[in-house]
C-alpha cells in the first residue's frame, strides 16, 4: 500500500469532516472569542469561564481500540478535578469536565470538538493524534483553546495550543532502539522489524527508527497495519522469514498480546518493545502473560504508576479509593499530568489576571520546570519542541503495582538528543 497516498486520503477525508463541523459553529465560537471581560478580582475572562466555574473538555475513547487507556485518562483527570475543587478550585471557580466518548472514530471525534469547542476554555484530553491533527488549523487559526493530546505524533508539534507532554513517538522510538542496541544485543548490520499503525502515530514511530537505523547501521523491515487488525500471525510469519533481530510496535495493546505470543508460540525468539500505548496490563491476564514477561519492553515518557515516589505513591492509593475494582495502569499517569500542567497554566493565569485562552496560552509558555514526581522535568516554552526528549524503559510484570517495572531510568539517547522533530 502506497503511505503517502493513504495519508492524503486520510487527511483529505478528515478535512472535509473538519470544514462541515466548522461551518456549524464558527459564528458562536467567535462571538464567544470576543466576550473577554473582567470579573470580580479584576481577572480578565471569556470562553468558559464563569464567576463560579472554568469548564473543560475531555474528548476519550472509552469504547473503541484505545478504550482501555481512555477510561484510565479520563478517570485521573476527573479525580484530579474532584480534590482541586475539594480544595478551593482555581481562582475561585470550580474546574467543570464535560466528557465525550468519541470511541476512536473521526467522525464522532470533530463533531465532539466542533460541540465543545465554543463552550469551553480548553481541553486538557483529546485522544487520537489523527483527530488533533485534523482540527489543528482550526484550533491555531479561530479557536486558540489550550489542547493536551493522549497523543504524541510531531505532527502536533508548532502550535502555541497544542501542547504534547513528552517525547514525540519519533523520539521515543529512538530511545526505544537504543536500549534494544545497548541492553539487548541489537547491532550494527542487523535488520530491525517495524510493526505499525497507518497514520500519523505508526508512521510518526516509523521515522524515529529509520533515523536511528540510519545513523546505527540497521537495516528497518516495515509492516504496517491498521487499527483494527488483531491477529498479527502474518507480520510475525514475515519478519521471521525476514530474519530480524529486534522488533518495534508501534500499535495497541491488543496487537502487543498477538504480536508477542504468536512470536513466543513460534519459537521466535527476538526482544519486542513498543511505544507508550502499546500495553496495558490488563494483558498480564491473558495467555500471552509469560511471553510479555519474558521478551517485551515498553518505552513511556516518564515512570509508571508503581514507581517509588511519593506522587506515585498518593496517586496510587487515591485511585484505589476513588475506583477500587479498576486497575492500575499508566494512563493513570498520563492523565494526571496533563490535568496537572493544565492547572499549573490556570493558575498561572490567574495570577497574570487573564483567564481567557489567550492568557492560558501564555501562562502554559511560562512552564519551563515543570515537574510533578514522576522522573520527567517538562519545558513548555518553546511550541517546536515537544516538553521532554528522556524516555523511560518498562518491563511487564504482574508482581508489581501498574504491571510494569522499570529497566532503564529516564534518559534521552545521543541520538535522540540530536534529532529535531519535523513540526506539522
Amino acid at each position: 500500500m502506497n503511505t503517502t497516498h493513504t495519508r492524503r486520503n486520510t487527511a483529505a477525508a478528515l478535512a472535509v469532516l473538519v470544514a462541515l463541523t466548522t461551518a456549524g459553529c464558527s459564528s458562536k465560537a467567535r462571538d464567544d472569542d470576543g466576550d473577554d471581560k473582567p470579573s470580580a478580582g479584576g481577572v480578565k475572562t471569556g470562553v468558559g469561564v464563569s464567576a463560579k466555574t472554568i469548564e473543560l473538555g475531555l474528548l476519550t475513547d472509552m469504547t473503541g481500540v484505545y478504550a482501555t487507556l481512555g477510561k484510565s485518562v479520563t478517570q485521573a483527570q476527573q479525580l484530579y478535578a474532584k480534590q482541586v475543587n475539594a480544595d478551593g478550585g482555581v481562582c475561585g471557580r470550580q474546574l467543570k469536565l464535560t466528557i465525550r466518548d468519541h470511541g476512536y472514530d473521526p467522525q464522532k471525534a470533530l463533531a465532539a470538538y466542533a460541540e465543545l469547542s465554543p463552550k469551553v476554555l480548553g481541553f486538557p484530553q483529546f485522544l487520537g493524534s489523527p483527530f488533533v491533527s485534523a482540527t489543528k488549523q482550526r484550533i491555531d487559526g479561530q479557536d486558540k483553546g489550550l489542547v493536551m493530546p493522549q497523543a504524541w505524533s510531531a505532527s502536533l508539534l508548532g502550535s502555541p495550543y497544542i501542547r504534547v507532554v513528552g517525547t514525540t513517538y519519533d523520539v521515543e522510538t529512538i530511545n526505544a532502539v537504543d536500549f534494544l542496541m545497548k541492553e539487548k544485543g541489537l547491532k550494527k548490520g542487523d535488520k530491525l522489524g517495524h510493526v505499525y499503525f497507518e497514520g500519523d502515530y505508526g508512521e510518526n514511530a516509523l521515522v524515529g527508527s529509520k533515523h536511528v537505523a540510519e545513523q546505527e547501521g540497521l537495516t528497518i523491515v516495515e509492516q504496517k497495519i491498521k487499527p483494527t487488525d488483531n491477529d498479527m500471525s502474518a507480520q510475525v510469519a514475515a519478519l521471521k522469514k525476514a530474519g530480524v533481530k529486534a522488533i518495534v510496535l508501534s500499535a495497541g495493546p491488543r496487537q502487543a498480546a498477538s504480536l508477542v505470543g504468536v512470536a513466543a508460540a513460534g519459537k521466535f525468539d527476538v526482544p519486542i518493545i513498543g511505544n507508550n500505548s502499546a500495553f496495558a496490563p490488563q494483558l498480564l491476564a491473558t495467555q500471552a502473560a509469560p511471553a510479555l514477561e519474558a521478551n517485551y519492553y515498553v518505552a513511556s515518557p516518564g515512570l509508571p504508576i508503581g514507581a517509588d515516589t511519593p506522587a506515585a505513591k498518593k496517586l496510587v492509593a487515591d485511585y484505589k479509593a476513588a475506583y477500587p475494582s479498576d486497575a492500575l495502569d499508566n494512563g493513570i499517569v498520563a492523565g494526571w499530568t496533563g490535568m496537572d500542567v493544565f492547572a499549573q497554566s490556570l493558575r498561572k493565569a490567574c495570577e497574570d489576571k487573564d483567564l481567557t485562552r489567550e492568557g492560558l496560552g501564555k501562562a502554559l509558555l511560562s512552564l519551563n520546570s515543570f515537574d510533578n514526581d514522576f522522573g520527567i522535568t517538562h519545558d513548555f516554552s518553546d511550541p517546536d519542541a515537544p516538553s521532554s526528549k528522556q524516555s523511560v524503559i518498562m518491563q511487564p510484570d504482574k508482581s508489581v503495582t501498574g504491571g510494569v517495572k522499570v529497566v532503564r531510568e529516564p534518559l534521552a539517547a545521543e541520538a535522540a538528543e540530536g534529532f529535531t522533530p519535523k513540526a506539522g
